[in-house]
């Protein structure tokens, strides 16, 4: 009948590639296999060449049911270009186990093989990354560092488990049980799209008010947790427009940039996109202060000190309650030194906001200039989640996923 749907349809199935290194924990692919089949996951395997010295491509392929691929070059010896093809083809790229010769590859851009070279022709699709080796590698500084990129890139990384392992040592590098890593492939897929046609304002990264030519105020805010956000909402199926102070970092690809450098040019960015905007994650550390004047030349050392008066800069959150629509959600962040929640709630009901993201700066390890964080979100009805200390990448995907729950809910 027209215009009916039958609820008990298949669901399509999600396309999966699977990349393998060489690792003794290998056989755990085996099953990995069958259990994103049994997910409703259509897998392809993609071998290293070493891996396919460990287990046989022919073992996959009657996992799979798909033929294992192993080489970049086919037939003649002429250059494939199916690392291109399955990249439009993949909704997920997993690589388990994930040596640490690959992730050093991965993060510096070493395409010698097929895996690699598939990899860097990645379309947007989500990376995850299940890491096996022995404990003395996972430690490097320089497996750490990579780890890092990757991360930054907005790759999910399993953190490898402790336990026996091959060298005979009781350690962390264990890889992750297929179960789980399984059930965080689902969960990526399951989110990308969730925030399909939302239309995402983000900010990032600290402000600096001139004192004269050469000196300014600033802090110590990296930007690193705002362009999480916005690559995360990216990778979601967002449209981004990210508003940036100053900062090192690389724009998340397919965001709109827009930089700033003082708290008056980033309330003046955010006042002229929130309005076609639904959902405004507004993480920057915008200065509370700034000079009253700005000397035109140099201050030079003297035997007397140097005061500086300083004034108020706009309130860009409070501003906007003016000009909000209904339906748009607001998402702060309040960096605390003390009394984190009592100061967070505070700014939360000053504000208007749909939801706080409190995070503790006096940490060295979390939040200001670090790549890792831990939040406390908080709503208005009193409701309180926590985010525990995690890279900053994996904190902007479990705080989208409590907004995404959140615009459910209203």
């Amino acid at each position: 009948m027209a215009g009916v749907t039958n609820s008990h349809a298949p669901q399509p199935k999600r396309r999966v590639t699977l990349g393998v290194s060489a690792g003794i924990s290998i056989y755990k692919a085996c099953d990995l296999v069958r259990r994103l089949m049994d997910r409703n996951c259509e897998v392809q395997v993609v071998l290293t060449s070493h891996a396919a010295r460990m287990v046989a491509p022919v073992t996959f392929q009657a996992l799979s049911g798909r033929p294992v691929i192993t080489d970049l070059f086919e037939g003649a010896g002429e250059p494939s270009i199916a690392h291109v093809e399955l990249a439009r083809w993949e909704e997920l790229l997993v690589v388990a186990p994930a040596t640490a010769n690959v992730l050093g590859k991965f993060a510096r851009g070493i395409a010698d093989d097929f895996l690699t070279t598939h990899y860097l022709a990645n379309r947007g699709a989500p990376v995850l990354l299940a890491p096996a080796m022995n404990g003395a590698m996972w430690r490097h500084p320089a497996v750490q560092e990579n780890l890092r990129i990757l991360e930054q890139r907005g790759h999910a990384v399993l953190q490898p488990g402790k336990g026996s392992l091959a060298c005979g040592d009781v350690d962390e590098g264990r890889l992750p049980e297929p179960a789980a890593i399984a059930q965080e492939a689902v969960s990526l897929l399951e989110r990308r799209g969730d925030m399909a046609g939302l239309r995402v304002l983000v900010t990032a990264g600290p402000t600096r008010e001139g004192l004269d030519p050469v000196r300014y105020l600033s802090n110590r805010s990296s930007g690193k947790m705002g362009y999480a956000v916005a690559r995360e909402a990216l990778q979601r199926g967002a449209s981004v427009d990210l508003v940036s102070g100053p900062v090192s970092l690389d724009p998340p690809p397919g965001a709109r940039v827009h930089y700033v450098t003082t708290a008056e040019e980033m309330g003046e960015a955010v006042r002229s996109r929130f309005p076609e905007c639904d959902l405004l994650v507004m993480a920057a550390a915008v200065a509370d202060y700034r000079a009253a004047v700005v000397l035109a030349q140099k201050r030079k050392k003297g035997p007397q000190g140097w005061t500086v008066r300083l004034v108020k800069t706009a309130d860009i959150l409070g501003g906007l309650r003016k000009i909000r629509r209904p339906g748009q959600f607001v998402c702060g962040f309040a960096a605390e030194t003390e009394n984190v929640r009592e100061n967070a709630i505070k700014k939360l009901k000053e504000k208007g906001l749909d939801l706080v993201a409190a995070n503790d700066v006096s940490r060295p390890d979390t939040g200001f200039d670090a790549d890792r964080n831990a939040l406390i979100l908080l709503w208005p009805d009193g409701h309180e989640e926590r985010i525990r200390e995690a890279s900053k990448p994996e904190c902007a995907r479990a705080l989208l996923d409590a907004i995404v729950e959140s615009r459910r809910g209203r």
